[in-house]
């Protein structure tokens, strides 16, 4: 093979290829064609890492954004339930509740728990109700909200109800009954229909219950029926007059000190079903064992 001559410039400066050119021969050049084919392979496969590294950068991206995601659903999942057990366990352990339309959620879904204890807890439940006036002057009582708690206090209904009638009168001093409760509130037939099959089989405790009964337009066995107010036992406990019809805010604060019914808002039915239903359990032991023995007790068991 002839040889072929190249100028090969050692600074890149084509001006200097006449003092520093060099004479390669064929064989030469032939391995340097080689070894630039080689260095030519590396810088095209470096060319492609380089061009689908961006794309791997991509794909990490994305990982890193749908773990993000994940991470923040679960933690919205577990903060929800951690704050619905704290709520739990705050209106298990205290008296007081706030006002429906205060909280998260205005209504309970009616669910009735089996409770093992002495006297069968699961068959007794305390409610209390709160009216607004219709008729002319709102001389007519009619059902605004029941409440509904078991013999643990916990809550099993507890709803804002219209009434079948205009109102006329929402005696918020005293119900807590405003307008914009009512506006979306369960109607009166269908809350009747949801409270009687609560009531159904069970031991109803109430104060001065024959008020919650009239209102809803139904009437409990007697037998199974407990008042607070017509009871001497609780009366006497309280330092009251056996005969006297003491009124529940009166007998909560005597027997236990506790305030119930206080400030400009009005009555709270859960606080109200509550404090009767603790006022129950005083004396329930006794008042029992003379339902059960026959002797006459007041009004006891009606």
């Amino acid at each position: 093979m002839s040889d072929i001559t190249m100028n090969l410039c050692f600074s890149g400066d084509p001006s200097t290829s006449g003092s520093n050119a060099r004479k390669l021969s064929g064989t030469q050049l032939k391995n340097m064609e080689q070894q630039n084919g080689i260095v030519g392979h590396k810088f095209t496969r470096r060319q492609k890492q380089r061009k689908t590294k961006p794309t791997s950068d991509a794909s990490s991206s994305q990982r890193s954004k749908a773990e993000a995601l994940i991470r923040a659903h679960m933690d919205k999942h577990i903060k929800k339930h951690e704050e619905a057990s704290e709520e739990h366990q705050f209106r298990k352990n205290n008296s007081f509740t706030k006002h429906p339309s205060c909280q998260t959620s205005s209504h309970h879904q009616p669910s009735l728990s089996v409770t093992a204890g002495a006297g069968v807890p699961s068959k007794f439940l305390a409610i209390d109700c709160e009216m607004v006036g219709t008729g002319p002057k709102g001389c007519v009582s009619q059902l605004a909200r029941c409440s509904v708690v078991t013999y643990e206090g916990d809550v099993v209904y507890d709803k804002f109800i219209k009434p079948s009638m205009p109102v006329t009168n929402y005696r918020t001093r005293w119900s807590g009954i405003r307008p914009c409760d009512l506006s979306n509130a369960t109607p009166f037939h269908q809350a009747r229909k949801e409270v009687l099959k609560l009531l159904m089989g069970k031991v109803v405790v109430g104060h001065a219950v024959h008020n919650d009964f009239k209102v809803l337009q139904y009437s409990h066995p007697p037998a199974m029926t407990r008042d607070t107010s017509r009871i001497p036992l609780l009366n006497e406990k309280a330092g009251f007059n056996k005969r006297q019809c003491v009124a529940l805010k009166k007998l909560t604060k005597a027997i236990f000190n506790r305030d119930i019914q206080a400030g400009c808002r009005g009555h709270s039915s859960v606080e109200d079903a509550r404090a009767t239903m603790e006022l129950y359990k005083v004396v329930e032991d006794e008042w029992e064992k003379t339902l059960a023995s026959g002797q006459p007790v007041g009004s006891g068991g009606s």
